[in-house]
C-alpha cells in the first residue's frame, strides 16, 4: 500500500491514532514483578515512574536481541508489549527465569488494549481520556499511549476518538518511523542483532542499573567502543526508488558486500527515496551503490544521510 502526499500532509496537520491490538502483551503481577522484569530487560524499570512507558531490549545471555519492547508501569502490574512477530518466542524467553519469584505472567494480547496518539493536538482527544494519557515515543515522534480498562470496552471510545482523528495506516506509520530512523523487528532487528548495531544503546539501555540477562556483553561493547556494522540512513542520489534487501557495495570494489538496505520509503519531507540499512563500520568514505536482488545489474547511487532524516 502506498502513501499519498495528501495523507502525509494531513498527518502533519492533525496527527492521528493507532490501535496497537496486534502487539504481543505480557502482563506481570506479584510482589516481585518489578524486580523480576528489571532483571530481564536493558532499561531500568525499577527507577521508572508509575504510570510510564519505557523502551527496552530483551536480550540473550550473549547480548543479542530477543525483542524490542515497551514497558508500561501500572499500579497493579507491569505490561511488556512487542511486535507480533515475537508472539511465540517472547513469552518463553520472559518466563524462562521464573523459579522462586513471587511473579506471574499472563498473555494479555487479547484482553488489554493500547491506543497510541501520534502528533495530535490535545483538544482533539476526547476530554474524558486526556488525564489517562501516558507519554510514549513509539515512532520517533512524541506521542501518548492510552490503556482502556478492558479491551472489550474499547469500541464506544474508539468510535468517539476516530470521529475526531484519522486512523493512521500501516504504510504511513512505516514512512514516519523510517524518516525518524526507528528500527523495526523483522526489518532492522532480529535475533542476530546487537542493540549497539541499531543504536538502541542510546535509547533502550541503562548502563548504570543492576544485573540483567546479557549485561556483561552489552557493557563490554560499550567499553570496546564499536561494533562491526551500524544502522545508517541512505538517500537515493538521483531519485531512483530504493528496495528492501538491496545489496550495498562501492563502485571501487563491486564484489565486496558492505551492507544491506533493510527498509525503504519515499520521504515526502526530503522529496526523494530514503532507506535504512546496515553498513560495515570500515566502509566510511566510499561511494555507495545499492542493487536490488531482482535487478543486480542496475544499481542505484546512494549517499549517507544522518539519522533521523527528519529532526
Amino acid at each position: 500500500m502506498s502513501v499519498s502526499v495528501d495523507e502525509y500532509h494531513a498527518f502533519l496537520g492533525s496527527g492521528g491514532v493507532v490501535d496497537l491490538a496486534s502487539r504481543v502483551k505480557l502482563l506481570f503481577k506479584g510482589g516481585d514483578r518489578i524486580r523480576y522484569v528489571n532483571g530481564q530487560l536493558t532499561a531500568n524499570i525499577a527507577a521508572a515512574k508509575c504510570p510510564s512507558v519505557t523502551p527496552a531490549c530483551v536480550t540473550t545471555a550473549k547480548g543479542r536481541m530477543c525483542a524490542d519492547v515497551c514497558v508500561s508501569i501500572g499500579p497493579d502490574g507491569v505490561l511488556v508489549d512487542a511486535d507480533p512477530a515475537v508472539a511465540d518466542t517472547l513469552p518463553v524467553r520472559m518466563e524462562r527465569y521464573m523459579i522462586a519469584d513471587d511473579v506471574t505472567m499472563e498473555d494479555a494480547t487479547e484482553s488489554i488494549a493500547i491506543v497510541h496518539f501520534l502528533g495530535v493536538k490535545m483538544d482533539d482527544v476526547p476530554e474524558e481520556i486526556r488525564a489517562a494519557l501516558v507519554p510514549s515515543n513509539r515512532f520517533g515522534i512524541a506521542g501518548y499511549d492510552w490503556f482502556p480498562p478492558f479491551r472489550k470496552d474499547l469500541a464506544p471510545a474508539w468510535e468517539k476518538i476516530t470521529a475526531r482523528l484519522p486512523v493512521l495506516s500501516d504504510a504511513l506509520l512505516d514512512v514516519i518511523r523510517i524518516e525518524h530512523g526507528i528500527p523495526r523487528w523483522g526489518r532492522e532487528l532480529d535475533e542476530n542483532t546487537l542493540p549497539h548495531e541499531a543504536a538502541l544503546d542510546r535509547t533502550h539501555v541503562d548502563f548504570h542499573k543492576g544485573c540483567y540477562i546479557g549485561q556483561e556483553v552489552i557493557s563490554r561493547l560499550r567499553s570496546v567502543g564499536h561494533v562491526n556494522r551500524e544502522l545508517r540512513g541512505f538517500v537515493s542520489a538521483e531519485g531512483a526508488p530504493l528496495t528492501e534487501g538491496a545489496r550495498i557495495f562501492s563502485a571501487a570494489d563491486p564484489t565486496r558486500d558492505l551492507g544491506r538496505i533493510t527498509s525503504a520509503a519515499f520521504s515526502f519531507a526530503l522529496d526523494r527515496p530514503v532507506a535504512l540499512g546496515y553498513l560495515r563500520r570500515d566502509a566510511a568514505g566510499a561511494e555507495f551503490l545499492a542493487a536490488a536482488p531482482e535487478a543486480p545489474d542496475a544499481p542505484v547511487k546512494i549517499t549517507l544521510h544522518p539519522l533521523p532524516f527528519v529532526p
